[in-house]
């Protein structure tokens, strides 16, 4: 992960001036135990199976990645001078941890994993994708996954 001081202007300045929201201290929706829930991971990597056409810089599209699919079929199209990319090429539980969910499903710690997960690109606008949260959410639905698994890059 990038330090603040260690990112090149103009992209720091941009960082830094990024509106942040604001959460209450509480969840703001009840539900079932962690160990009843079905879990999937939305992640920034931009990851996409290998063959499909790779994710472009900003862009606002979702990625469905079915939980069958291998690790080495998997391929990160996100880049960024800010991101070193060597962590996820040694383990790709760093971006997208189903290996540590299913264990944690055997274990009877979550319910279970999810069929489906999400990939989108990092660095787009936030406020460019209120589609495809709705995307997202919709599918979330259809499949009954009722916990989300965010994984940042």
């Amino acid at each position: 992960m990038a330090r603040i001081e260690d990112i090149p202007e103009p992209t720091r300045s941009a960082v830094l001036a990024l509106a942040i929201a604001g959460f209450e201290a509480h969840p703001f929706v009840a539900g079932p135990p962690l160990a009843s829930r079905r879990v999937a991971v939305v992640t920034s990597a931009a990851l996409h199976r290998r063959g499909d056409a790779p994710f472009q810089p900003g862009s606002a599209e979702v990625r469905f990645l079915p939980a069958a699919t291998p690790a080495s079929d998997l391929v990160m199209s996100h880049v960024s001078i800010n991101y070193d990319r060597s962590g996820w090429q040694r383990d790709i539980n760093t971006i997208y941890p189903l290996d540590r969910l299913r264990a944690l499903a055997a274990a009877g710690v979550i319910g279970a994993v999810a069929d489906t997960h999400y990939s989108v690109m990092g660095s787009t606008d936030p406020a460019t994708m209120a589609e495809t949260a709705d995307q997202i959410v919709g599918q979330l639905r259809q499949e009954r996954s009722d916990a989300v698994l965010l994984s940042p890059v």
